[in-house]
């Protein structure tokens, strides 16, 4: 288990906000007016609750120069957003509701306004140009995978390390009970394994979740002390298979998922501020429940991206403002969202947390094939005590699924599907989820 694994974590559903783009805020840097946007937050919470999820990850909200990844500073909250005690009654409303909350902290790289950076660049031999990479060309320090507005810090550095730890635990120490890791796949493990446990010695309840995208997620979990990592290859594994219909490629990818949970509860996603939604990843739109099964009914810890539970459309572009589309501003109350109800996505949502809240081993439940094709997969997925097994069948084709082995018990979701006696039956691009009487013995069959 990661070194910090508490009880809280195992109940978490998250829903994920980008901030600036949340209250619309300017995120070209031409305009940073001050103003108390981050308290527009506070009237969603309810439906964050309605919704089943108790949990609030922010993107970034500290000071920055443009879209919160490029920081100016740790200690201070983005003006576009308000200020620290705007943050710390956002934090403290959401606790009184039950809520935890979920911080961003971007501890690989700076951004050009830096106060030690702007000193380094301009004293190139004084102490503040200790803190960063060096690099090579016409900039003396190395930038994030290219982006010249995002410096690199030199995590090599004592300095550094100090400032991060002392970082992690100001916000903790006024709230916060999670740390989302930027980048933390570009941050040498050894970084981390520095920085975190004088955080835990001082909150030992913190969970702790680095961005990796690709690699050795159970060494990055391992190494650097880490609670968890984000899920990428499940994400693209479900939404690579549903709208390809391929289920082989989802197929591979919980064989990898069940090894990561042998070693820790990986933070699950089908859309968050970086991608494209998962409503426009996928084409057809018969199959967009599809892609949201997976994601309450598989081992981890799930999160939904804001708007994503409207069933929100939106592309992500490989240029300059590329990311805007997918970080939409919301009304100031959710009634007076013109998404509600939108292809019934939302009760969707309710639903199958609702199935996820009603068996809580799914937290670190295994998923077993029991049959899979290019358009048909059918899952059994286990916990560790009795009568903790589920029937998942996820149908794309245009025949009738039929499953009898294992058997099938209560009827608990579905769309297009039901029971025919001892028979599951998932009509064509429909889906279902059951209680299991037992294990297979043999593959479901089609008609």
């Amino acid at each position: 288990m990661a070194p910090s694994a508490t009880s809280w974590t195992e109940h978490v559903v998250w829903w994920h906000v980008y901030p600036l783009g949340f209250v619309g805020a300017d995120t070209t840097g031409a305009d940073r007016s001050p103003a108390p946007r981050l308290l527009d937050l506070v009237p969603w919470l309810d439906h964050l609750l309605a919704l089943g999820a108790n949990g609030l990850a922010l993107g970034p909200v500290f000071a920055s120069s443009t879209h919160g990844y490029d920081t100016i500073d740790w200690f201070s909250v983005d003006p576009r957003l308000g200020t620290e005690a705007d943050l710390v009654t956002l934090i403290e409303t959401a606790h009184s509701k039950g809520i935890k909350v979920m911080l961003d902290g971007v501890f690989n790289h700076v951004g050009p306004e830096f106060p030690e950076l702007v000193e380094a660049r301009r004293e190139p031999a004084s102490a503040a140009a200790e803190l960063f990479r060096r690099g090579s060309g016409t900039d003396a320090f190395a930038t994030f995978e290219g982006h010249g507005g995002l410096i690199a810090l030199d995590h090599a550095s004592p300095e550094v390390a100090r400032r991060v730890t002392d970082v992690l635990t100001y916000w903790s120490d006024r709230g916060a009970d999670a740390w989302r890791l930027d980048a933390a796949y570009a941050v040498p493990s050894a970084f981390w394994a520095t920085v975190l446990p004088p955080l835990r010695q001082r909150h030992p309840d913190v969970c702790v979740v680095g961005e990796v995208l690709h690699g050795d997620y159970v060494a990055a979990v391992r190494d650097g002390g880490l609670d968890s990592v984000t899920q990428y290859e499940l994400w693209q594994g479900i939404w690579h298979a549903v709208d390809e219909v391929n289920f082989f490629e989802l197929d591979w990818a919980l064989t990898r998922h069940n090894e990561f949970l042998d070693a820790f509860v990986p933070f699950t996603f089908v859309g968050n501020h970086d991608v494209t939604r998962i409503a426009s990843q996928i084409h057809d739109e018969r199959h967009h429940a599809h892609a949201i099964v997976p994601l309450f009914l598989l081992g981890g810890t799930p999160s939904v991206y804001y708007g994503d539970e409207f069933g929100l459309r939106a592309v992500k572009e490989a240029r300059v403002g590329g990311d805007d589309a997918v970080r939409p501003a919301f009304p100031p109350t959710p009634a007076e969202a013109p998404w509600t109800g939108a292809q019934d996505v939302f009760p969707l949502h309710q639903q199958l947390i609702g199935v996820r809240r009603r068996n809580p081993w799914l937290h670190t439940a295994r998923s077993r094939t029991v049959s899979v094709t290019n358009e048909s997969l059918v899952l059994e997925v286990t916990g560790d005590g009795p009568g903790e097994a589920l029937i998942v069948a996820l149908n794309l084709g245009d025949s009738e699924l039929r499953v009898s082995d294992p058997a099938p018990g209560e009827w608990l979701a579905g769309r297009d599907a039901g029971l025919d006696g001892p028979t599951l039956s998932v009509g064509p691009h429909g889906w279902a989820v059951v209680a299991s009487l037992g294990h297979a013995a043999s593959a479901p069959v089609r008609p």
